[in-house]
C-alpha cells in the first residue's frame, strides 16, 4: 500500500507539472511580451506546488530523469524506480489527454502541439539533444545536492522550482524545454508528427544529463 502512495503521488504531481505548464505555453504563448518568463515560472511553480504537497510522500520526483539520478545514487531502488517512471508517464499522458479536450471547447493552441518540444530552434536534432542534456545536467545537479542534505528539506521545493524555472528560460526558444522525458512523451503522444518522432531526444537528452548531474555530485563529494 505504501508503494502504491508513492506511484500515485507520482502521477498526480506529473499531471500537475504537464498540465499547467504545457497549458501555459499553448494558452499564453512565448511570444508575446512577458510571455516566455510565464511559461517559464508556471513550470518553476508547478514544482514548487507539487513539491510541500506530496514530497514528503514520494519525494516529488515527477520526472525520470529526477528518478533515474536518485537510482544512481542508491536513494532509490529498481523496483521503484519502474514504478515510478511508469506513473510519471501516465500522469503526462492524463494531463496531454486533458489539455486535448480542452480544445474541444475552442480554445486556441498557439504551439499547435500541445506544448510539445521541437528540434528545429536549436539546429536540428543534435543541437536539441545537446541543449536538453545540458539543461538536465544543470538541473539534476541542483536537485542532487539540494535533497542530500536535511538541514535543507524546508527550501528544497523553492531551490528546485527556481531552478527549473532558469533553465526554461534558457531552453524554452531552444527546444520548448523538456529535462523531462514523461512531460515530453504525454504531448508528443497526441500530437503525433515531428513531435513524435523526435521525442527520443527528449528521453535520451534528459537521462544523459541524469548520468552527467550524478557523476559530477559524485566527484565534487567524493572525499
Amino acid at each position: 500500500m505504501g508503494n502504491s502512495k508513492k506511484y500515485l503521488a507520482e502521477c498526480i504531481g506529473t499531471f500537475i507539472l504537464t498540465f499547467m505548464g504545457c497549458a501555459s505555453a499553448m494558452f499564453l504563448g512565448t511570444g508575446a511580451p512577458g510571455g516566455h518568463l510565464a511559461v517559464a515560472f508556471a513550470f518553476g511553480l508547478s514544482i514548487v506546488a507539487a513539491a510541500y504537497v506530496i514530497g514528503g510522500v514520494s519525494g516529488c520526483h515527477i520526472n525520470p530523469a529526477v528518478s533515474f539520478a536518485m537510482l544512481l545514487d542508491r536513494r532509490l531502488d529498481g523496483k521503484d524506480f519502474i514504478g515510478y517512471v511508469a506513473a510519471q508517464v501516465v500522469g503526462a499522458i492524463i494531463a496531454a489527454a486533458a489539455l486535448k479536450t480542452l480544445l474541444c471547447f475552442g480554445l486556441q493552441d498557439l504551439t499547435g502541439g500541445l506544448g510539445s518540444n521541437g528540434v528545429a530552434n536549436a539546429g536540428g536534432v543534435m543541437g536539441a539533444l545537446f541543449v536538453e542534456v545540458v539543461l538536465t545536467a544543470i538541473f539534476i545537479f541542483t536537485i542532487l545536492g539540494v535533497t542530500a542534505d536535511a538541514s535543507k528539506a524546508s527550501v528544497a521545493g523553492i531551490v528546485i522550482g527556481l531552478t527549473l524555472t532558469f533553465v526554461h528560460i534558457v531552453g524554452i526558444p531552444l527546444t520548448g524545454t523538456s529535462v523531462n522525458p514523461a512531460r515530453s512523451i504525454g504531448p508528443a503522444l497526441f500530437a503525433g508528427g515531428a513531435a513524435l518522432t523526435n521525442v527520443w531526444v527528449f528521453i535520451v537528452g534528459p537521462i544523459v544529463g541524469a548520468a552527467v548531474a550524478f557523476a559530477l555530485y559524485r566527484l565534487i563529494k567524493s572525499e
